[in-house]
């Protein structure tokens, strides 16, 4: 009797299987047996219990603890990709579907990339086979409740938010100036309190965040984080309503839990100010603007021409005049300006002084000039301070844009084919003083 010759089983192809785990904030993860551990423990007696199919674990971790699911951005997940991608792993097995993702979209990408590769993904507390059509169909019903879950919690948490604002406490954030936390509170610092009354009483005096920035900068003061005090930082602070012992939230002003720093008085005669926007507040300073080249502007004939003006319309229109010429027309030469706009040739005039500021030859010059006082002073410091100029222009006084004009043209001869501009170039190193504060220089070195 003749036997038949058996089969040999067919070998079992080996599954690589990753295990990824994720916490949404890092409370308790510095235990020695956290829930990612629990995590991971269970996913590995799930794959031991497949072994008969040829599931084994890979040794590397994919652990996100601290990162949310609502998101991708989260390095394990990445690296886990990035694995996938490069045909190192055949099954994705999580504890729970949310572990992997709570958002609905971002789970179809996942999906997506893992059938390009040939991976699947298992849930081990929630079974179903995302090869077939109803496995998909239970997955996208699993998440969708895990979204609504998610959005109901983000809904709670901002609710929770908005009602402790209503009761005036502090939620955490950047702490202001003058301010410190304690007990989930902000309390009083005395000395960065009046560093902020400071402020507030200063723009009342000076108008301008332009001109306190540079103040404050010269006087070396510099904000709550040790950076270079700038006019949005002084718009940002003056604005804060914190400092009237208040809070916001959402455009809603409640009573806070902590002292106030400045008056309600103090607070409103500077926000009167900074009603008109910065450009508006300038333009109505350069139409009360006196005369720039107030005995700067000569004619041909050497005589000055005057600053006068005339109305109409409600509108005022400034001009330079040749007095002499006024007075006897019949004397009049032919090349003799008779009259000139102050707008047109103090236009002429400023746009030859921002050329000026930005020569390298000039900058080179000033700071030559500048290091007979200042040995250690760089070029970059002078530049940076040149280059302050045209920015602070319009923030400053009609007042202290004639007085620096003054300091830096030391003639203007107009005539039919132009304006011959004489500039003081000695005068630019006393405009880097201004600009720069009269020990900047000094402190910057």
């Amino acid at each position: 009797m003749t036997r038949k010759p058996t089969t040999a089983a067919a070998p079992v192809r080996k599954t690589r299987c990753a295990i990824y785990t994720r916490k949404s904030t890092d409370e308790g993860l510095d235990k020695e047996f956290n829930t990612l551990d629990a995590q991971r423990d269970a996913c590995s007696s799930y794959i031991a219990s497949q072994r008969h199919e040829g599931w084994i674990e890979v040794p590397d971790y994919y652990d996100d603890g601290g990162f949310s699911g609502g998101n991708l951005e989260r390095p394990a997940l990445k690296r886990l990709l990035a694995d996938i991608a490069a045909g190192r792993i055949d099954v994705v097995v999580t504890y729970k579907l949310d572990r992997l993702s709570r958002s609905l979209t971002d789970f179809v990408r996942l999906m997506e990339v893992m059938e390009a590769h040939d991976t699947t993904f298992v849930s081990i507390t929630q079974s179903f086979n995302t090869t077939t059509s109803m496995g998909r169909l239970t997955l996208n019903i699993l998440l969708s409740f895990a979204q609504y879950e998610r959005e109901i919690i983000g809904e709670r948490i901002r609710d929770k938010f908005a009602a402790s604002r209503a009761r005036g406490m502090w939620m955490g954030g950047k702490v202001p100036l003058g301010y410190r936390v304690e007990n989930r509170k902000l309390m009083v610092v005395e000395q960065e309190a009046a560093q902020v009354r400071s402020v507030f009483e200063r723009f009342l005096v000076l108008r301008s965040a332009t001109r306190l920035a540079h103040e404050l900068r010269a006087q070396g003061i510099r904000s709550k984080t040790g950076a270079t005090i700038q006019k949005g930082y002084l718009y940002r602070l003056l604005a804060n309503r914190t400092y009237l012992g208040e809070a916001t939230h959402k455009g809603k002003v409640y009573p806070g839990e902590h002292a106030a720093i400045v008056t309600q008085d103090l607070w409103d005669r500077a926000h009167a100010i900074m009603q008109p926007s910065p450009r508006t507040r300038a333009n109505e300073n350069r139409a009360q603007s006196p005369a720039l080249l107030k005995g700067l502007l000569f004619g041909l004939d050497g005589r000055a021409l005057s600053p006068t003006h005339s109305r109409k319309g409600g509108k005022q229109y400034r001009y330079y005049v040749a007095q002499e010429v006024l007075k006897d027309e019949a004397n009049q030469h032919p090349g003799i300006i008779r009259r000139i706009s102050a707008a047109e040739i103090e236009a002429a005039v400023l746009a030859q002084i921002r050329a000026l500021v930005r020569q390298p030859e000039v900058i080179i010059g000033t700071l030559r000039a500048a290091r007979e006082e200042t040995p250690d002073v760089t070029e970059d410091e002078v530049r940076e301070a040149l280059e302050q100029f045209e920015p602070m222009w319009e923030e400053l006084f009609p007042a202290e844009q004639a007085r620096i004009v003054q300091l830096l043209v030391e003639k203007v001869t107009i005539g039919p084919t132009g304006a011959d501009i004489r500039l003081r170039i000695a005068g630019l190193l006393s405009l880097v003083r201004d600009l720069r504060g009269p020990s900047a220089i000094r402190e910057a070195a």
